[in-house]
């Protein structure tokens, strides 16, 4: 008899999922949405912010240190606990100076720094799945990425929605060192729980910490099926992804204020993901993974086509019927995510063999943040090139192998299909 999915929602585990998600997804969050609104209203050109998002290329390479994180631990608070706590804390230093520097004049400086960010954010990430995986037992797994991830969505409310709004009242510098200071409650959480007390035990050396979790990967699935597991989980969101690369500048230069995009694009998002991965969590358990995988990947796919629909209608002017449609396409949008996300991340955590899960896990994670990193990097090009409304007809294209793939590694109807 399996423990209903209610029950497992109510336990500490869970808060402390709500906890690692938000702090998990925070630097993220401004890097994708906070930099590029500050970029634009400084004078960096629609190009220079798109090339912005090759700053986020150490998620797509954190599975190269992840088997140190494995190997050593800090000398406090114990080998997943310490390095969260000193990563979270380098974070809320790095964000609160960033919004000291001045784009024009200090470019080098900027972008060295948000570098610095992503770097930081990609090892938070790694010990923070690390230190999940180790903390839920098996039952709770499904539930408890459910609510990671979805707190992962909250963290965007703050330098999507929060910051824009206060941006409109305050200079950037003060918006900064607030955003910043939203790291503290993981902080305080790092500190007063307990290392898990079914953590692995760390390889013996840190050849076998490289080593071993490929060679057991590529073993169990043989060459050829790893890396059509590999090309699927690089294809199942390229097209979502590259159709928000440029979300809040095309939300700008459709006519919209920053305070607007604050107040009722953000919202709009924030709430259907999470109300979307929640009930998706919760509708896997009678779908199973595999079926998920394609019921919410066809909602995210066809989401992506009212971005086109937007850009079709063209500047928006003082009416507040368009306000209703900026909030029903990314309505739709982040329920399509919230739904994709939930289900993906679980096919990632069943794929992981549980002796190898972290470096393992941040090999798959690193794979799905390719796309965000350096195709993103090429969206201010292609909208300078297509438009906006052919920009995002070529997203929706983009998002069917990733689809067609689903046919190899997740079919409808194979045995064992339940999550």
């Amino acid at each position: 008899m399996t423990e209903s999915p209610w029950r497992a929602l109510a336990n500490r585990r869970m808060l402390i999922c709500v906890l690692t998600g938000f702090s998990s997804g925070l630097p993220l969050y401004l890097l994708l949405n906070l930099v590029p609104a500050w970029l634009k209203t400084e004078g960096l050109s629609l190009k220079a912010i798109g090339a912005f998002a090759l700053i986020q290329f150490p998620y797509t390479w954190k599975f190269v240190w992840s088997p140190f994180l494995d190997r050593y631990a800090l000398p406090l608070l114990g080998r997943r606990r310490g390095w969260m706590a000193l990563t979270m804390l380098l974070l809320l230093g790095a964000i609160a100076w960033l919004g000291t520097l001045s784009p024009t004049a200090q470019l080098g400086l900027v972008v060295g720094l948000t570098a610095l960010i992503a770097f930081l954010s990609a090892t938070l990430d790694i010990v923070l799945d690390a230190y999940r995986r180790e903390l839920l037992p098996e039952i709770e797994l499904g539930i408890g990425n459910a609510i990671h991830v979805n707190a992962y969505k909250l963290a965007g409310l703050v330098p999507g929605s929060l910051a824009l709004v206060l941006a409109d009242r305050l200079p950037w510098s003060q918006v900064f060192v607030i955003t910043a200071l939203f790291m503290a409650p993981g902080l305080v959480m790092t500190l007063l729980v307990k290392e898990p007390a079914a953590a692995a035990r760390a390889p013996r050396t840190l050849r076998d910490a490289v080593v071993e979790p490929f060679r057991e990967f590529f073993g169990r699935h043989g060459l050829r099926s790893a890396l059509v597991v590999l090309a699927f989980i690089f294809l199942y969101k390229l097209g979502d992804s590259l159709c928000t690369a440029l979300a809040t500048p095309f939300y700008l230069e459709m006519g919209f204020s920053k305070t607007e995009v604050g107040l009722i694009a953000k919202n709009a998002g924030l709430w259907p993901s999470v109300i979307g991965g929640l009930l998706g969590g919760l509708w896997m358990v009678k779908l199973g993974i595999n079926r998920a995988l394609w019921v919410f990947g066809v909602v995210q796919w066809l989401a992506i086509f009212g971005f086109a629909w937007l850009a079709w209608l063209g500047p928006a002017e003082a009416d507040a019927g368009r306000l209703w449609v900026l909030a029903a396409v990314i309505g739709l949008e982040a329920l399509g995510v919230g739904l994709g996300t939930t289900a993906f991340v679980a096919y990632m955590a069943r794929t992981t063999h549980p002796a190898y899960t972290a470096t393992q896990l941040a090999l798959f994670t690193s794979l799905m943040a390719v796309p965000r990193t350096f195709i993103n990097a090429s969206a201010g090009w292609l909208v300078e090139y297509f438009g906006w409304f052919d920009f995002f007809m070529l997203c929706g294209v983009l998002a069917v192998p990733g689809m067609l793939l689903l046919f190899k590694v997740a079919p409808w109807h194979e045995p064992g299909n339940g999550s």
